[in-house]
């Protein structure tokens, strides 16, 4: 592990789906001696519930924000808050099925469940020590004063590649297919949705990962905040 070299900061790392901010920020995260948070399981772990419950999106949000009491994001032992549990049960694979995928953004978009999550984040980045914390609406919504902003991007069709790679599925095969599909229809989604859409924050530095290697986009994203570590303590000891 190679500890910051500066102030430990607060970083936004937005992003389309499936463009690595979880891998990249755990990863990055340890190597910098920082927490990390993916928020996105907290939308995914509600959706999980609202299917496995039979709660529309659309409709009553009652209900829908109701789930949020049962879900808690859960530290591994690096101190990252990558696990997710529903009323104690570590569901944080059973968030990541294709059936979360294809409901989660219509879930994601409810404005009452948005403000429901919105303090509980801010809470998590509040708390002392450095924290990477992943999301679509970080540096915008969630934490639009947070020290660094990143937007981690790649085309659709790279993102397919990935996640379909992940799922040991051939390019050529109609899953594989389905895939950037579904994902071209999150996107939209996402970025047209009237509740907290997915855009880069005016002072976001844009990463745009296509034909980079796991490490790579890694070791970007550490040179970015170690940067910006250095300017702050600059910037402390000017002030001091």
């Amino acid at each position: 592990m190679s500890l910051s070299i500066g102030p430990q900061l607060v970083v936004a790392l937005d992003g389309p789906a499936s463009s690595g901010k979880s891998s990249v920020g755990a990863a990055a995260a340890v190597e910098l001696g920082y927490r990390f948070c993916d928020t996105g399981l907290l939308y995914r772990a509600a959706t999980w519930l609202a299917l496995r419950r039979g709660i529309p999106a659309a409709g009553n949000p009652g209900p829908l924000v109701a789930l949020t009491s049962e879900i808690e994001l859960v530290p591994d032992e690096n101190g990252r808050l990558a696990h997710v549990t529903v009323d104690g049960e570590d569901v944080t694979e059973a968030v990541h099925t294709p059936a979360v995928d294809e409901a989660v953004s219509a879930v994601s978009r409810v404005p009452e469940l948005r403000e429901a999550l919105l303090e509980r984040q801010r809470a998590l980045a509040g708390a002392p020590g450095g924290i990477i914390m992943a999301g679509r609406d970080i540096g915008t919504v969630v934490l639009p004063d947070a020290d660094l902003k990143i937007f981690l991007d790649a085309s659709a069709e790279e993102r397919a590649r990935r996640r379909a790679e992940e799922r040991g599925l051939a390019p050529d095969n109609p899953e594989a297919r389905f895939i950037l599909t579904q994902l071209r229809r999150r996107d939209d989604l996402d970025r047209n949705r009237t509740v907290a859409p997915l855009r880069p924050a005016h002072d976001a530095i844009h990463i745009v990962t296509d034909g980079n290697e796991f490490e790579d986009t890694v070791a970007a994203v550490v040179t970015a905040i170690r940067d910006a570590e250095r300017r702050a303590g600059m910037t402390r000891v000017a002030q001091s």
